[in-house]
């Protein structure tokens, strides 16, 4: 008897390239594409956010017109969304439109109210009402984040989705513990929650010291839980990693695993990278010096051959901007390049700035996000900086190995799965630091550039980087094979 197709739901609240403010927009287009190579049938659901649908368009990817409309009961109101469909490299994005409710251009609100839970919600809701829609029905719905982790608890606790507990099993991925989604109790009522689901230790209970919390309801009724490397599913049981939340993971542990992420190697390889002046592999690196030329000339430096570091992300203390500044401020200016493309708070945005203007013989800023820009300084750099505070994956470490940028990053989540100290072993593609200060990353900097002065040692380091793996392709299968188990165990 031939097995039939697994049909996976994912739902996220950014998928790119149609809404990307993290590194969940990449993971919620790139798993779900490698899953349809794997022979599993996965979707996607997300929210028209504004630009979304003009992006489809632009990449030819969006049917003329909506061909459904989805509703759902939120505050005692029906509120109704048009569905749409798009088509990117063969994989189906289901897209909801309604202006009222998706007008956020960041996606994420600033405050976590009844009002500005509405959006995610809603979009936890359209998961069940799709099947009836789209005339196609998922066997598991799997929840990225926060925005969608109503999806489990929902079918548990809802007064009227509880009735499809039997139709769907859930997956739960936690991308980041410091966000959780605490919401006032009050809110509950206009969800549509049982009362019952907010009674302190009962079972899938949504209560936590007082407050409503979505991540500790999806992790205490999902089928499975995974996180996005194995070394954070351990982390996340430690009181540093746990954000409150380690006791609950602790319990929980028997359905959690960890399944480290990878890139899309269609967007991020340097032979084929059209972003690129130039192009480059393993064995032929030429094209990374054009790409670096090319930096210095756009950069206004004149290159005399010290490091090029860079630095590609969110401008927040979880990326280790405090102690990446601290640490630069200590090396001689005349001994490394510095180019800092990120966007953050207003907080940390304004000190890279002054750090900038202090050290403008050396340091270059790109304030926002340039695609463009990224590409180049991934493929131009010789150390990408990442010192985390705490790191679930991390995909720049990635995308740097991948062009032959070797990472000098902290010893901590993600980052322990993929990064191999050089001076611990020839196998090495990066340099780890362990403790959270500026002394041990300007050490783990030194000792890095000490190693660029061996051109052989330097190109093995290199070709190390390279040649690891990191595209989707191993982690899609892991997530096809806990797909199956869900199945198979019922």
């Amino acid at each position: 008897m031939e097995k039939s197709v697994m049909k996976i739901l994912h739902v996220s609240p950014e998928c790119a390239p149609l809404a990307k403010k993290g590194g969940l927009g990449d993971v919620a287009y790139a798993l779900p594409k490698a899953l349809r190579k794997n022979g599993v049938d996965a979707r996607v659901l997300m929210p028209a956010w504004p630009g979304v649908l003009d992006a489809a368009r632009d990449l030819g990817a969006l049917r003329s017109r909506p061909f459904a409309t989805i509703s759902a009961a939120l505050d005692w109101r029906v509120l109704s969304a048009k569905l749409w469909r798009a088509t990117i490299d063969e994989l189906p994005i289901y897209i909801l439109e309604n202006d009222r409710l998706f007008s956020n251009t960041d996606i994420y609100p600033e405050e976590t109210n009844a009002e500005s839970a509405e959006p995610m919600i809603f979009l936890s809701y359209a998961a069940f009402e799709l099947a009836a829609a789209a005339h196609w029905k998922p066997l598991i719905l799997h929840a990225h984040d926060w925005p969608a982790a109503m999806i489990p608890s929902a079918l548990r606790h809802h007064r009227h989705y509880s009735s499809m507990a039997g139709d769907y099993d859930t997956v739960y991925t936690i991308h980041n513990m410091a966000h959780q989604g605490l919401f006032s109790p009050e809110c509950l009522d206009g969800w549509g929650i049982k009362p019952e689901s907010f009674v302190p230790m009962s079972v899938g209970s949504l209560e936590f010291y007082g407050r409503v919390n979505l991540m500790k309801g999806a992790i205490d009724n999902a089928e499975a839980i995974t996180t996005v490397s194995p070394r954070y599913s351990w982390d996340i049981q430690t009181k540093e990693g746990g954000f409150g939340l380690d006791g609950v993971m602790s319990e929980n542990k028997r359905k959690l695993r960890g399944i480290l992420n990878g890139i899309d190697c269609d967007v991020w390889n340097p032979k084929r990278d059209r972003l690129l002046p130039a192009n480059f592999d393993a064995s032929e690196l030429e094209g990374k010096k054009i790409c670096r030329a090319a930096v210095m000339q756009r950069f206004a430096w004149e290159d005399d051959g010290r490091p090029l570091l860079v630095f590609v992300g969110r401008l927040t203390e979880q990326k280790g901007v405090d102690i990446m500044l601290g640490a630069l401020s200590e090396l001689p200016k005349e001994s490394v390049y510095v180019l800092i493309i990120g966007s953050g708070s207003e907080y940390y945005g304004g000190r890279v700035a002054e750090f900038a203007a202090a050290h403008a013989e050396n340091v270059r800023t790109v304030t926002g996000f340039s695609e463009e820009k990224a590409h180049l300084a991934y493929a131009a750099g010789d150390l990408l900086l990442m010192p985390s505070l705490f790191e679930p994956c991390g995909l720049s470490q990635l995308i740097a190995l991948a062009y032959g940028t070797i990472p000098v990053a902290r010893a901590t989540g993600g980052l322990c799965d993929t990064v191999i100290d050089a001076d611990g072993t020839e196998e090495g593609n990066g340099f780890l630091f362990a403790d959270y200060s500026a002394e041990e990353l300007r050490g783990a900097i030194r000792r890095a550039a000490e190693a660029m002065r061996d051109a052989a040692r330097w190109k093995m380091i290199i070709k190390n980087a390279m040649s690891r793996d990191s595209s989707w392709n191993i982690p899609a299968k892991e997530y096809a094979a806990l797909y199956q188990e869900i199945v198979e165990s019922e």
